[in-house]
């Protein structure tokens, strides 16, 4: 548009160069009516250009909005399938975890249970092993109370047994 401007005021100025002089008059010359149509078909061509351009633009920026509208709809496809993926998977998962929470909530008893059990366990195994231990001390003294018995009955017998042979 500028350069148009700038065109046509060089061409006012050549007219005006060429005609000499301002003259008001309405005869334009044959010269300087060729310059005014030369200007008015360049100014003309200029904006026949100008409009194919502009029409050449707005195609590629309608392409180019086709091309976007497109490439919306896919995400918009590829979005929703992602959705529909997820939504199952998240289903699921809760599904998972409500089951993991009642397991829990039922080990908690059995694992109180467990340790009384195991504290239950530790205290009859404690008597248990007092019980063996004294059953060996008594088994131990029973031995030590049988052999001096049976030392102290070899040597009556043999006492006796002298004194049987000494009468003789």
């Amino acid at each position: 548009m500028i350069q148009t401007e700038q065109q046509s005021q060089q061409n006012n100025q050549l007219t005006v160069q060429n005609s000499g002089s301002l003259s008001f008059s309405s005869h334009l010359s044959k010269e300087d009516e060729e310059i005014s149509k030369s200007a008015l078909s360049n100014f003309r061509a200029k904006e026949e250009e100008i409009e194919r351009k502009k029409m050449e633009v707005r195609e590629k920026v309608q392409l180019q909005l086709g091309r976007v509208e497109e490439e919306t709809k896919r995400l918009a496809i590829i979005r929703e399938e992602l959705e529909a993926m997820a939504d199952p998977m998240r289903k699921e998962v809760a599904l998972v975890r409500k089951k993991i929470d009642a397991v829990n909530k039922e080990l908690k008893p059995l694992g109180h249970t467990c340790q009384k059990k195991e504290r239950e366990y530790k205290e009859a195994l404690e008597a248990f092993n007092d019980k063996n231990k004294e059953k060996v001390q008594l088994i131990t003294k029973l031995m030590e109370l049988v052999s001096e018995s049976e030392r102290l009955r070899m040597n009556k017998l043999e006492e006796l047994s002298k004194n049987i042979d000494s009468m003789h």
